[in-house]
């Protein structure tokens, strides 16, 4: 099916499933890469959702529960499934705010499910027949992230899979393409392009990433994040995912590339302005 005829089935149900979340504002998705423990998760959604609600944008709550691609064999993969996921069902019970977290078996789905709202497709596994079924029978809503190695026309077909299945609640996430061995780089095309078959996030923190380093500890550059969100809410972005730490030199994952929690309100502030004159 090409691009042209999947965007003409769409149906207005399809189209403001979205919309009902966003209410036509930016939608944000933030917090930490991976529940570190109690004190920590609860003091970044603290912040986080508080700070989405005084600026009156529409908040969905992040955390892995667990780390299961890693560099390295030592590398933090989690505190145990059942108390990340725990902790996320009693972040979402305290605040009333959807939240979204990562599954990478189908066996995972059913199990996440009972605690989070939406279940996010790591790029890595963007092509898993099985585990973008068995998310999609969750009946949660499915965000599945392009794959570094994909391009944004491609992802067409991921997203057919979960309507095939009998969900129409499925979004996409930009988080750049694979540029030699050891960076990436996004290509803006990408998001008008995935926009006409599903609405469409941006990564602003994993997009920076700079992977595959020789201490097999991901590098990246997140003095370019707000550069990098001005330009994808210009381009029509419907959402920005970020991952965000109060100490991020101290975080037990991806903390080269996450936002200091501290900027993370100015950065809301500039990416909303845009985001309302690009929809205006």
């Amino acid at each position: 099916m090409d691009l042209q005829t999947f965007e003409n089935k769409q149906s207005a149900e399809q189209k403001n499933s979205f919309t009902q979340i966003s209410k036509g504002k930016l939608l944000v998705i933030a917090g930490p890469c991976v529940v570190e423990g109690e004190k920590e998760l609860f003091e970044v959604a603290d912040r986080v959702i508080g700070t989405c609600r005084d600026l009156d944008l529409p908040i969905i709550f992040k955390a892995s529960y667990k780390k299961a691609n890693r560099s390295r064999i030592d590398s933090f993969t989690g505190i145990g499934d059942a108390k990340a996921l725990d902790l996320l069902g009693q972040v979402r019970e305290k605040y009333g705010v959807q939240v979204i977290t990562d599954v990478h078996t189908a066996a995972e789905a059913a199990m996440a499910a009972e605690f989070v709202d939406v279940l996010q497709i790591p790029a890595f596994l963007c092509r898993q027949t099985d585990l973008l079924v068995a998310a999609a029978n969750t009946g949660c809503i499915v965000n599945i992230k392009k794959g570094q190695f994909l391009s944004a026309e491609s992802m067409i077909h991921a997203v057919q899979k979960v309507r095939d299945s009998g969900n129409e609640n499925v979004w996409v996430t930009e988080r750049g393409t694979t540029f030699g061995y050891e960076d990436l780089v996004v290509d803006m095309r990408g998001i008008p392009i995935m926009r006409s078959f599903a609405p469409t996030v941006m990564d602003l923190t994993h997009s920076l990433q700079r992977p595959n380093q020789t201490s097999g500890v991901t590098g990246g550059s997140p003095h370019f994040i707000q550069t990098l969100g001005r330009a994808a809410v210009a381009a029509g972005s419907d959402a920005v995912f970020i991952e965000t730490h109060p100490r991020p030199f101290e975080a037990l994952s991806d903390g080269a590339n996450m936002l200091h929690l501290d900027h993370f309100s100015s950065l809301l502030k500039t990416l909303s302005k845009i985001h309302k004159v690009v929809r205006s």
